[in-house]
């Protein structure tokens, strides 16, 4: 399979331009993914980008990948109903370091190569240019209708908050990031999600208008879970490619808890198995969907990806340390056994409260294990809860000093997978 052919095989192909698939059989072509600086992680939501670009690499082509130095501090209106704090120069700089080295795990950057891959800022070009120049030389070529024309305007202009000119004027920006390329770098191909078919659009008719050129564009479907929730969400937060923000157990559980439905789109779109494996895995899982074949190969193979098959056998050995032995009284762990817990999130409790005793709701709120009393009650009547690997029933439960392990440790669990070790001092 040619390299759109495999991407269309594995779900990865949502809108393309006539061409684009001509001009990648025809020779080595260059192209290019942006990556938004917000933060100095990425989460797995820009997993799909950055798989994008190992395909790319892959199939002999050569992958660019941009980071929005300038466009991050401006905005991009696609997909947003509200108008997106901009973020100061240092924070950026800082985002964009951190961003650089978890792009450098999943790339080569080998100069010998002839696809070797490139990182770049768009700051370093557009910190020079000024804005009379950017609506001389930029400006002109594309018109307001054409630029009101895209859905993502659309969408702010109708909405209740609108749309500034800072935010109109980046499909503009993000378009002259793709002529830029084209003129310095060769820079044929701009690839990403489908909320992002505009402002690319907008690049490939800047190219054809200002340069005389041909450019091509593909974006794949952003991903979305069979129940309806967001992808990359937990009770947590965000799923991050950092091992300081989620931790590589953390990580591997996600990946581990998808369901069925879920997993076989996944393990096409977020792993480089080939079709012949795939099918295989997922004809043997539907005969023995009890076992999650399709769930545990996902979660190994994207966990060894984006940290390592280290991270991913320490993963193993928690979850069958957490899950496995489960049944295992909470008397029988060691200080040891409860102090260096994976998965485990710590939290610091005042002793004083457990020697005049409180009840077990207002407990779970105040350490935080639930936001509410509310949803810790709710939790409770739902069997949700257990202290100690004993089911917690009682709603009138009095937590004391008594249920200390070791006189310090409260192991608390929280639905099937959140644990919590309360260190009460």
């Amino acid at each position: 399979m040619n390299l759109i052919e495999e991407l269309r095989w594995r779900g990865m192909i949502a809108d393309i331009m006539p061409g684009t698939e001509e001009q990648l059989l025809k020779e080595i072509t260059t192209g290019y993914v942006g990556f938004d600086p917000t933060a100095e992680s990425l989460h797995i939501g820009s997993l799909v980008p950055i798989i994008l670009l190992v395909h790319v690499q892959k199939a002999g082509h050569k992958p660019i990948a941009l980071i929005g130095g300038a466009t991050g501090m401006v905005g991009d209106p696609s997909g947003k109903s509200a108008e997106r704090n901009m973020l100061d120069e240092a924070t950026l700089t800082k985002n964009i370091v951190g961003i650089k080295s978890q792009l450098e795990k999943f790339l080569s950057f080998d100069e010998s190569l002839p696809n070797a891959a490139v990182i770049i800022n768009n700051y370093d070009w557009f910190k020079n240019i000024s804005f009379i120049d950017f609506l001389r030389d930029v400006g002109k070529h594309i018109t307001v209708n054409y630029m009101m024309a895209k859905d993502s305007v659309k969408k702010r202009i109708e909405g209740e908050t609108g749309i500034s000119y800072t935010e109109f004027a980046y499909q503009l920006m993000q378009g002259y990031d793709f002529y830029w390329l084209y003129n310095n770098l060769n820079c044929k191909l701009q690839f990403g999600g489908s909320d992002q078919w505009g402002n690319m659009t907008t690049g490939a008719e800047l190219i054809r208008r200002k340069a005389g050129g041909e450019a091509f564009v593909f974006t794949c479907p952003l991903i979305t879970k069979a129940d309806g929730g967001k992808f990359g969400k937990t009770e947590s937060g965000n799923v991050w490619l950092s091992a300081e923000r989620t931790t590589p157990y953390q990580f591997y559980q996600f990946w581990l808890n998808t369901s069925d439905a879920d997993a076989e789109k996944w393990i096409k779109i977020f792993t480089f198995l080939t079709k012949d494996i795939i099918e295989n895995l997922i004809a043997e899982h539907k005969s023995n969907a009890a076992e999650r074949l399709l769930q545990k190969t996902l979660a190994k193979e994207i966990t060894i990806l984006v940290h390592g098959e280290n991270e991913y056998l320490k993963a193993i050995e928690t979850t069958e340390k957490l899950f496995a032995n489960a049944n295992a009284p909470a008397h029988t762990l060691s200080i040891e056994d409860l102090e260096n817990m994976e998965g485990v999130q710590k939290i610091n409790y005042s002793i004083n409260s457990l020697n005049n005793g409180i009840d077990i709701i207002s407990f779970l709120a105040e350490t935080n294990i639930f936001p509410s009393k509310g949803e810790a009650r709710k939790m409770l009547q739902n069997g949700g809860v257990s202290i100690n690997r004993e089911k917690a029933n009682d709603l009138q439960q009095i937590i004391q000093s008594n249920l200390l392990l070791h006189n310090k440790y409260l192991l608390i669990q929280k639905g099937k997978k959140n644990y919590y070790l309360v260190v009460c001092e």
